[in-house]
């Protein structure tokens, strides 16, 4: 059995050493995408699909947040830990996902930091998803509302056969005060023995329009099929990673009809890394005020700062 050590972000998760762990890049052949050519935001042209109506969709199909809550993002720094690769390749991807950190507004974690990512490379994925979810249950599902996609999701993660396996917890916090907005059970905020203890106080401003709570990304824990990921290159795999860490996707999500980064397991040649959808999928999120209320009005305001980070990066290019 897999040997672990139980600490809340599990910054000492211990396991067994595979034989060879290093990434492995070999040249795939190109595939065909049974969609047709896949849609690069910089070859629209006026007259074909509306670029609005084609961010919609892909922030329809992208986006995976937690029950009943708007999509979250992590607020202000991210802390790396890369297991159980080699150190080269370990230290490329964590270089890698701190540099689209730094791209999106983000600070990287200083050399010490508490891991909040936390990746991890097994040539038994499997065995090592149902462990850590058998020992450490809170680290994946806290028990408090709003702050991950449910048992079915979870069920998911333990089976899955992909490459890349993830999951993120979220927390719904007061955007006036930083505080979570959210009581974690077995836990209480001062005198246990007073029932207002229990859950924390927000002082909310009425609107039917806006809201001042907002979800915030607090931990993620990606899991690597050594073995399936050495079909791509580290570039690709370190920008795969850094997608899915960034921003909440849904890991059925079909993004076969647009050029992403999220499509290199099925296409090696779909794309070198982050794509321009990408890039603005994960800007227009870290842009967006979040503050509108209900999932379609907040989901539209994303989509709206997509289409502006869409329109700058176009404009770097030319």
């Amino acid at each position: 059995m897999l040997s672990l050590a139980a600490l809340a972000v599990m910054a000492t998760l211990s396991i067994e050493g595979d034989a060879d762990t290093s990434i492995r890049p070999i040249q795939a052949a190109p595939q065909a995408n049974q969609t047709g050519e896949a849609v690069r935001l910089e070859d629209i042209e006026v007259t074909g699909r509306p670029l609005t109506s084609l961010i919609d969709h892909f922030v329809a199909e992208v986006a995976a947040p937690a029950g009943r809550r708007n999509l979250a993002r992590w607020d202000q720094s991210v802390c790396v830990a890369v297991l159980n690769l080699r150190e080269a390749p370990a230290r490329y991807v964590t270089d890698r996902v701190y540099s689209v950190a730094e791209d999106i507004g983000l600070r990287p974690g200083q050399p010490g930091c508490q891991p909040n990512v936390v990746i991890v490379a097994s040539g038994e994925p499997d065995a090592l998803a149902q462990t850590v979810t058998a020992e450490l249950p809170r680290a994946f599902r806290p028990g408090g509302p709003g702050m991950d996609r449910g048992g079915a999701a979870l069920e998911r993660f333990r089976r899955s056969d992909d490459a890349v396996r993830w999951w993120t917890v979220s927390m719904p916090i007061d955007s006036m005060t930083g505080q979570r907005a959210v009581r974690i059970p077995g836990e209480c905020s001062g005198n246990c023995s007073v029932i207002g203890q229990f859950a924390p106080n927000i002082y909310m401003l009425a609107s039917r329009v806006t809201t001042q709570i907002v979800d915030e990304i607090v931990k993620t824990v990606v899991i690597l099929d050594i073995d399936q990921v050495a079909s791509v290159t580290p570039q690709q795999l370190a920008d795969y990673v850094s997608m899915i860490v960034f921003a909440q996707v849904d890991p059925e999500a079909d993004t076969s009809a647009y050029a992403s980064v999220l499509n290199v397991f099925e296409a090696p040649d779909a794309a070198a890394g982050l794509t321009q959808w990408d890039r603005a999928y994960l800007e227009g999120l870290y842009q967006a005020q979040r503050t509108q209320r209900g999932p379609g009005a907040a989901r539209d305001e994303i989509a709206a700062s997509i289409h502006r980070a869409h329109r700058r990066l176009s404009s770097v290019e030319e």
